[in-house]
């Protein structure tokens, strides 16, 4: 009776599993595919661009010759700079921009010639700091299911070197700063993946060992010290590949003209506070244009940090007008801006120019690609990729509206000295994230910051790290 019992349920699920494969409806019919295939007619044209495309670039075919005339690369408002970082191949795009944006004005004031933060030491402050808020998110996440929505975004990102601004302000008014030369690169900092994959890989370690010994009620105080622990286990790996970061050390500052001019022992707080010396995090605010979601609102990002007893990343949402005005006045004050785009699209590499115009996919395939801004966010076709220094403007000498602007890049030297230049056109449509001294925003961006932010989950996927 039992075998019996067992064949008919076998069946029964068998049938099931049957009907729910066998869905017609919505399949391609033999009479549909007949229908399809009339959308390509062979003709010489279709043969001609099938033929083109077999063998060529896409991006190569679908250049817009007429986007390539009348390049002009004046600009009416600029704030001057020494110098092109290279991030090479790492994703801390963040961190350069942040350090950039800092190092033009340490130049100006002192008269410098070029001059460099080290990325490297940053580099290896964020990296610890983002292995200990993962490990204190799976000490804080340890009574849900390992298939808790939570608790996989943790498991899916336990460190990386991407970021964005609140990396560059918690981290750097914590541990201070050095000049590039105290702390140089490394091949693991310029070529970070395969140190990163180790990190990882030891942090999901950790991360499941920790949630067994609170599933056999290990105390926090314990579960703490054994994060401590791992913690050791972790700076080790850093300081194999980054190097060991400096307590105290002597630099000599030297004038434009490459003579020095002072020679002082610092640590490397005493060299922020000498430096920099501001509140990277109570004067400054980011802007952000999400046509996606409501304007003129306080929004927050859950784990969107650095560092565990940082503050999670908070933005004003505003319409692109009111973004470039502030823009504008920044940069007519000498400066600079933490910027960032999606700098993938409609990207001339060779010429460094973003240009809505620069590719017609259009034409070359016969359709048309007409999503805007908000749809291309609500379908994750478009999204903040890159950030980069925002530093210059060309303003219509009539209508005082920008024509193009222009950013430093981390890439090293290149096109334009390693500047990319960028339409207003396309700015309106790629451009995500300002960050902005609070001098510069107008009152209605101030009561905004006093509203009760809208609070979104880490896995919001408009907010990815910038790389």
């Amino acid at each position: 009776m039992k075998k019996n019992f067992l064949w008919i349920a076998a069946l029964t699920l068998g049938a099931t599993l049957s009907a729910q494969a066998q869905q017609t409806d919505g399949g391609i019919s033999p009479q549909q595919l007949q229908q399809i295939k009339q959308a390509y007619q062979g003709t010489p044209a279709d043969k001609a661009i099938r033929n083109a495309i077999a063998n060529n670039d896409i991006n190569k075919l679908a250049v817009n010759s007429e986007s390539l005339n009348n390049l002009d690369t004046h600009f009416s408002d600029k704030v001057e700079s020494k110098g092109i970082s290279n991030q090479r191949s790492s994703g801390r795009c963040w961190l350069f921009t942040g350090l950039n944006v800092l190092r033009a004005r340490t130049i100006a004031k002192y008269g410098m010639g070029e001059f460099q933060f080290s990325q490297n030491y940053s580099f290896f402050w964020d990296q610890l700091e983002k292995a200990n808020l993962f490990l204190q998110g799976i000490i804080d996440t340890r009574e849900k299911p390992l298939d808790d929505k939570m608790v996989e975004w943790l498991f899916k990102n336990p460190v990386g070197d991407g970021g964005q601004y609140t990396g560059v302000s918690d981290l750097l008014m914590k541990y201070g700063v050095v000049p590039a030369e105290v702390m140089v690169e490394t091949n693991s900092s310029n070529n970070t993946s395969r140190m990163s994959n180790l990190l990882r890989l030891k942090l999901k370690e950790f991360g499941l060992e920790l949630r067994d010994k609170a599933a056999n009620k290990v105390s926090v105080a314990d579960l703490g010290k054994r994060k401590t622990e791992m913690l050791g286990t972790i700076y080790r790996m850093l300081v194999l590949n980054l190097g060991e970061p400096p307590t105290k050390f002597t630099w000599t500052r030297k004038d434009a003209k490459g003579n020095p001019v002072e020679t002082k022992e610092y640590t490397p707080q005493s060299f922020y506070a000498e430096y920099i010396g501001e509140d990277l995090k109570s004067n400054y605010v980011m802007l952000m244009n999400d046509p996606s979601r409501e304007y003129y609102k306080l929004y927050e990002i859950d784990y969107d940090r650095h560092v565990y007893d940082g503050y999670n990343w908070t933005y004003v949402n505003l319409p692109i007008e009111d973004i470039k005005q502030m823009a504008i006045a920044s940069i007519k004050d000498s400066t600079m801006m933490y910027f960032s785009c999606d700098v993938g699209k409609f990207f001339d590499r060779e010429r460094g120019i973003l240009d809505v115009n620069y590719l017609d996919y259009g034409s070359l395939m016969g359709t048309t690609f007409g999503m805007d801004k908000k749809q291309r966010i609500q379908t994750f076709a478009s999204g903040s990729s890159h950030a980069m220094t925002l530093m210059a403007v060309d303003l219509d000498k009539t209508t005082g509206k920008p024509k193009k602007w222009m950013v430093e890049n981390s890439w090293g030297p290149g096109a334009n000295a390693g500047h990319l230049i960028m339409t207003d056109e396309w700015f309106n449509e790629y451009m995500f994230r300002l960050v902005v001294n609070k001098k510069y925003i107008t009152d209605k961006v101030k009561a905004i910051l006093q509203q009760k932010p809208v609070r979104l989950p880490a896995w919001d996927p408009m907010f990815a790290d910038e790389d």
